[in-house]
């Protein structure tokens, strides 16, 4: 029985990583959203809006960012679905938003991003920022 639970984890341990659950290597890849969003302690809106606390809050909604009327109007809510396909391509999934990244194109770098961001909390405890 022993030997089974610990194959069992050893296949989950794998099989998240093969998906790209990686925060680790999220936070490298996060270093190509700098520019434009910052998380972790201190974070400041710069051209996008900090993204503390951002897996189960509502699109358009960080209070002190001029959203467009079309991201405030989304109706979306950030989870990890919606987040997928936003960081795949921001103006398919919000035709109208400010955000002018093309979007990333791996499918790990993006599941690797939201797990990053996913250890953020609203008062930007969580991991340190890349």
């Amino acid at each position: 029985m022993k030997l089974l639970a610990a194959a069992v984890i050893v296949v989950a341990s794998l099989t998240a990583t093969a998906h790209g659950q990686d925060a680790t290597a999220g936070a490298a890849v996060f270093k190509k959203c700098m520019s434009c969003h910052a998380v972790g302690e201190g974070a400041k809106t710069k051209v996008g809006p900090e993204l503390n606390g951002l897996v189960g809050r509502p699109a358009g909604s960080m209070e002190g960012y001029n959203y467009s009327a079309a991201m405030k109007g989304s109706g979306l809510t950030w989870d990890e679905a919606t987040l997928t396909q936003f960081l795949k391509g921001p103006k398919a999934l919000v035709p109208g938003t400010k955000m002018t990244f093309a979007g990333l194109k791996a499918d790990a770098d993006i599941a690797n991003v939201v797990a990053y961001l996913k250890q953020f909390a609203a008062d930007g405890t969580g991991a340190p920022a890349p």
